[in-house]
C-alpha cells in the first residue's frame, strides 16, 4: 500500500480517550523538545576557551542565527530584544523538520498543521505586539492607511494591506512549512516503499524488473539529502520572515 494522508493521523499510543492523548507524532514532538533542551543545557554547561567539536558546532549554529538572521535583520538593539524567541523558533522548527529523515521516526513533527499553525500565530502575535509597543494603537492606522491618497484609494489599499498583513502572513507561514513537510514525507515514503516492492516482491519472484529497485533506492537517498536541505531552509525562512515582520512593525515610518 502506498503512502496516504492517513499516515499523518496515527492512532493513540498513550492516554487514549483523554485530553492528554498522545500519538506517534506527538511523541516525536516531545522527544525533539527533550533532545533540544539536553543539547543546549549540556552543550553550554562547561564552555571551554579551546572549544570541543561539539561546542564549535553549537556556537556556529548559534552565531549563524544571531548574526545572519536576527541582528542582520533587526539590528543590534532590537535583535538582542527578540533573540531568545527567534532562536527558539529556528531550532524548534529545525528539530521538528529533521525527524522526517531519521530512521524509526520518519515523519516530521511539523507535518500536521497544529505545530506550524502555533509557530505562525506566535510570529503573528510577536510582530503585532512589537508594533503596538513601539507606536501604540497608531500602529494599525499607520500599517493600513497610506497618506496622500484620495478616500476611495485609501480605503481600497487599506483593505489590501489588512488582508496582506493580518490575514495572509500567518496563513502563508503555516502552509509553507506544513506543505513542504507533508510533500517530503510522501515522496520519501513512495521511493522506499517502491524499493521494498521491487526487491522483495518482484526480484524475489525471479523477475529481473525488480532491479528497478536500485533506481528507486537511489532516488530515495537523493530525496533524503534534499529533505535535509528543505528542513534547514524552512527553519531559516520562518525565522527570517518573522524577523522581517518585526522590523517592519517597529520601523520609524510607522
Amino acid at each position: 500500500m502506498g503512502p496516504s494522508i492517513d499516515e499523518f493521523f496515527p492512532g493513540a499510543i498513550l492516554f487514549a480517550g483523554t485530553p492528554f492523548e498522545m500519538n506517534r507524532i506527538m511523541l516525536i514532538r516531545v522527544l525533539v523538545v527533550i533532545v533540544l533542551a539536553l543539547i543546549f543545557v549540556l552543550g553550554t554547561r562547561n564552555l571551554k576557551i579551546i572549544p570541543t567539536r561539539g561546542q564549535v558546532a553549537l556556537e556556529f549554529a548559534y552565531t549563524f542565527v544571531r548574526d545572519s538572521i536576527v541582528i542582520g535583520t533587526l539590528g543590534e538593539k532590537d535583535g538582542k530584544r527578540f533573540l531568545p524567541i527567534l532562536m527558539t523558533i529556528f531550532f524548534v522548527t529545525l528539530g521538528m523538520d529533521l525527524t522526517g529523515t531519521i530512521p524509526l521516526l520518519q515523519i516530521a513533527g511539523t507535518s500536521v498543521i497544529g505545530l506550524p499553525l502555533l509557530m505562525s500565530l506566535l510570529a503573528y502575535a510577536l510582530f503585532i505586539y512589537a508594533g503596538i509597543k513601539q507606536h501604540g494603537l497608531k500602529y494599525f492606522k499607520n500599517a493600513l492607511i497610506l497618506p496622500g491618497l484620495n478616500p476611495f484609494m485609501a480605503i481600497f489599499l487599506a483593505l489590501l494591506e489588512f488582508l496582506s498583513t493580518f490575514i495572509v502572513r500567518p496563513v502563508t507561514l503555516t502552509l509553507r512549512l506544513l506543505m513542504n513537510m507533508v510533500a517530503g514525507h510522501l515522496l520519501l515514503s513512495l521511493c522506499f516503499l517502491a524499493t521494498q516492492f521491487f526487491f522483495f516482491t518482484v526480484l524475489a519472484g525471479g523477475n529481473p524488473l525488480g532491479l528497478l529497485g536500485i533506481g528507486t533506492f537511489a532516488f530515495g537517498i537523493a530525496f533524503t539529502v534534499l529533505e535535509l536541505f528543505v528542513a534547514a531552509l524552512q527553519a531559516y525562512v520562518i525565522t527570517i520572515l518573522t524577523a522581517i515582520y518585526l522590523s517592519m512593525a517597529i520601523a520609524e515610518e510607522h
